[in-house]
């Protein structure tokens, strides 16, 4: 019997989390739903999940990166409804249930992503960065126009209209904003739980950021090309240098942080990561890379 929603799963080696990830979809009542994993060639052997998950359909696509993986998982499958989720996340027990809920309601539904430590307290200046700033899904769906895709529901009529993910870009920015751009409706339903780790040490946050700085400015050159643009990054490579201390009161007074400590930590990895960025940006803007 043919499903009539489907999750998609990006993975690269990461095989504890996915396990997680789908040891959690399985508490859920899974009617109708098919699971597709699709690897991206991990050196990581899966040969156990496998095994213990059954249900789940694994498949391998060598073109390396989320966005192919995300394509080819919509085209090994048939359903109506597709569910997109990261192999990092924790749905949330009723996620089956709300995704199922909000498909329809709107072109593409983003739902709410919640951070989690995965190291004991107290937190690094990592993790109380992540525990402030990290996953601001709210302020993405209601005034930038786009969804994460580690938690969005839409349907495959909208994805085959709209097209697929393209690799390099924030490819969850870049479809959201052709999907609008077409006239399809974005909407949050926060009822769509998943839970994200944050990364725990400055390494974990400058591979993170490096990616989503390239990314940015890939799609920041599609829409302002040439000089103009370059100077464009150039005045937000600036602003980026500044935005530390405009964001200080922000994490400080945050309740979600624990203690001086923390907040220290925390304040200083803001400061730390919003000059890289800005150093990024301005070589980027000159004709370097990040």
């Amino acid at each position: 019997m043919a499903a009539d929603h489907v999750v998609i799963i990006p993975h690269y080696n990461d095989a504890a989390r996915l396990r997680r990830c789908l040891t959690a979809l399985s508490q859920s009542d899974r009617d109708g739903v098919e699971v597709v994993v699709v690897d991206n060639g991990s050196t990581e052997t899966l040969n156990g999940l496998m095994a213990d998950f059954p249900e789940v359909r694994f498949v391998h696509e060598e073109g390396r990166g989320a966005a192919r993986a995300r394509n080819r998982g919509v085209r090994e499958s048939t359903a109506p409804s597709i569910f997109f989720l990261d192999a990092d996340c924790v749905p949330a027990p009723d996620w089956l249930d709300a995704a199922r809920r909000a498909a329809g309601t709107a072109d593409i539904i983003g739902g709410a992503i919640d951070v989690f430590d995965e190291t004991p307290p107290p937190r690094s200046g990592a993790e109380a960065f992540e525990t402030v700033f990290a996953f601001n899904y709210r302020d993405y769906v209601e005034r930038k126009g786009f969804s994460v895709t580690a938690n969005l529901v839409t349907s495959r009529a909208v994805f085959e209209d709209v097209g697929p993910f393209i690799h390099g870009l924030s490819e969850d920015a870049e479809w959201c904003f052709r999907a609008r751009d077409k006239g399809y409706r974005l909407a949050l339903d926060e009822g769509m739980r998943v839970a994200h780790p944050t990364r725990s040490d400055w390494p974990a946050l400058v591979g993170k950021w490096r990616r989503i700085t390239r990314e940015m400015y890939e799609l920041d050159r599609q829409s302002h090309p040439g000089a103009g643009g370059r100077a464009r990054w150039g005045i937000r490579a600036v602003a980026m240098a500044f935005s530390g201390l405009a964001h200080l009161p922000k994490l400080m007074f945050s309740p979600k942080l624990s203690g001086i400590g923390e907040r220290l930590r925390g304040a200083g990895m803001l400061i730390r990561l919003r000059l890289l960025r800005a150093w990024w940006m301005l070589r980027q803007a000159f004709g370097g890379t990040a």
